[in-house]
């Protein structure tokens, strides 16, 4: 196979995009640079100069580089939706693209190599400080998840991110990649995260990515769905918890440690794990090297490992009222019916005065009590009552940051750390699977 391009989608959904050419760039018969907006205008984009002047009007714009030039994008939201969400400005290399994007909105799109995009994923999802080990293992991993995305999305031929199935008293809804149609992937965590060249700095992720250049996890000859998320708890999830119903062997349960734990099976064990410290990868206490590890935007997350969240039940109720639609009316208990063998809930059941459901998947889980999302959703449950049984405040005891698939990035750093090889670390969270270099 050779080496694909993609488009990235940077900013969507924005009334106008704001930014700078360094260098020129090519479009039309123009040659532009410097300081620009660009904004939606009756079905097409119109781009303006520094001075407010119309450059171009077309119904896509797209600026192509001639070589090493970059471009920059002012005020770009991360984080989208989370807990750590803010903006920034950002620098790209590669071409930049304007489409309208509905409802008097445009984005912005870089088109960009595979090779030159993952290095700024590796260093945008983790620090380029990391253990270089690590960042092999996370090129390797993302490269595999982005072509088996690319294909997977080629074969689905059109078909939405979200899946819903309600059943009579349940609701259960999981959301694979977002559903995009004016670009292959998003710039922001519901992908991968990509934050421009800046975040490559020090030119280890850069140097992670050549030395792994076109080497792909396989299994059974098929380039693996490679996921991965923040950090598991100390268990990883298996697929099927947070997606479809499917097994998937090389997404399957492991232990974040040399040496394994049982999965938790009953409520009890999931209460014991979760109030428990065990000595697994991830749960580092070793601050210079999550400095290391993290990424500017991660460090204010502190209580990754074990946390808890506590809601006064009229806030709660409101929080679900907002995000679900569905008026409870006095908030009775959060139940937790099924578990995942990470202790994540995949459903769980609401009870209230006036409705009664139960939820899933752990995605939707977590965006239903929370304002932004849980970390995650293998968390207990305590209620605090009055006198006449009717709870006052409820208080989630919770576990890892993320779905809990695959990879566990700060686990397989810690390895890494600890001298696990980039094969080693891989073939630890994704059982089963082979390297292969496809170009």
């Amino acid at each position: 196979m050779e080496e694909p391009k993609i488009k990235v989608g940077i900013c969507d959904g924005y009334p106008e995009i704001r930014g700078r050419l360094n260098g020129v760039y090519r479009t039309n018969g123009l040659s532009l640079t410097g300081e620009f907006t660009a904004r939606p205008r009756e079905g097409a984009v119109v781009l303006y100069d520094a001075f407010g002047r119309e450059i171009l009007r077309s119904p896509m714009i797209h600026l192509i580089a001639g070589g090493r030039e970059t471009f920059t994008l002012h005020e770009v939201t991360i984080g989208v939706r989370f807990h750590w969400e803010r903006r920034e400005e950002q620098t790209f290399s590669g071409d930049l693209m304007f489409l309208p994007s509905g409802q008097g909105t445009l984005v912005a799109v870089n088109e960009v190599s595979v090779e030159e995009y993952l290095m700024s994923v590796v260093a945008s999802e983790m620090s380029g400080e990391a253990p270089f080990e690590f960042l092999k293992a996370h090129a390797i991993a993302s490269r595999s998840w982005l072509v088996a995305m690319l294909r997977r999305s080629s074969d689905m031929k059109g078909v939405g991110r979200e899946t819903e199935i309600r059943r009579e008293g349940e609701v259960v809804r999981w959301y694979d990649r977002e559903d995009h149609s004016l670009f292959d992937v998003c710039a922001d965590d519901h992908c991968q995260r990509y934050q421009g060249i800046t975040g490559r700095a020090s030119g280890r992720a850069a140097e992670a990515v050549r030395g792994t250049r076109g080497v792909f996890l396989i299994h059974e000859g098929a380039i693996c769905d490679a996921r991965y998320h923040k950090s598991c708890g100390g268990l990883t999830e298996n697929f099927a918890t947070c997606w479809e119903d499917k097994p998937v062997r090389y997404l399957s349960h492991v232990s974040d440690s040399a040496r394994p734990y049982a999965p938790l099976r009953t409520e009890k064990d999931a209460e014991r794990w979760i109030l428990s410290c065990p000595d697994v990868f991830c749960r580092t206490q070793d601050q210079d090297l999550l400095r290391r590890i993290l990424p500017a935007s991660d460090r204010g997350t502190i209580d990754f490992s074990r946390w808890q969240v506590s809601y006064g039940r009229e806030e709660l109720e409101a929080m679900l009222r907002e995000k679900s639609g569905i008026d409870f009316g006095v908030l009775h208990d959060l139940v937790p019916l099924e578990r995942g063998p990470s202790g994540r809930i995949r459903l769980l059941r609401i009870a209230g005065s006036k409705a009664r459901l139960a939820v899933g998947k752990e995605l939707e889980i977590r965006r239903w009590l929370s304002p932004s999302h849980l970390y995650s959703s293998a968390f207990i449950v305590s209620a605090t009552r009055d006198p006449s049984g009717i709870p006052v405040r409820f208080t989630l005891f919770g576990a890892g940051w993320g779905h809990g698939v695959g990879l566990c990035q700060i686990g397989a750093a810690v390895m890494a750390e600890k001298g696990y090889q980039d094969e080693e670390i891989l073939r630890h969270y994704f059982p089963g699977t082979a390297l292969v270099k496809r170009y």
